[in-house]
């Protein structure tokens, strides 16, 4: 069976972005490679010697990865798509939305639904949106 995991661009916060989300969420870092230390570092983009190249973080059984965009290939912000968070307890789902908020916008504040005692969604500081649910509501 396939396996489908979630792969970030960044501009120059990749870095940054990837050490924010493993103390927030609870994950653990694998890789984190510079253009500069890539096999062929003479083929590294102009002014991307220190922008990463490519990082992995391990959330349970998933990886998010992530890179920075070189500077060539000019800012593309994030569209189209949201990380989805569920969480068991509706006390661990608030304590990440809220971690994940600051610096970010809330575009719908933590309310109940039929699928969750809680949920929200949020764009962080660094322009990924998240969705965050906790407590289960009869699955």
């Amino acid at each position: 069976m396939p396996v489908l995991d979630t792969y970030l661009f960044f501009t120059g916060q990749c870095a940054e972005a990837m050490r924010f989300y493993e103390r927030t969420l609870g994950g653990r870092i694998e890789m984190v490679m510079t253009y500069g230390q890539s096999p062929e570092p003479q083929q590294c983009p102009a002014g991307a010697k220190d922008l990463v190249m490519h990082a992995a973080m391990k959330l349970g059984d998933r990886t998010l990865m992530a890179s920075d965009v070189p500077p060539s290939m000019g800012p593309k912000p994030m569209a189209g798509f949201s990380l989805s968070l569920a969480y068991e307890t509706t006390e661990e789902a608030r304590r990440v939305f809220d971690a994940l908020s600051q610096g970010g916008s809330v575009t719908m504040p933590m309310t109940k639904t039929f699928w969750a005692e809680i949920f929200g969604m949020l764009v962080d500081r660094f322009g990924t949106a998240w969705m965050v649910s906790g407590g289960a509501r009869g699955a």
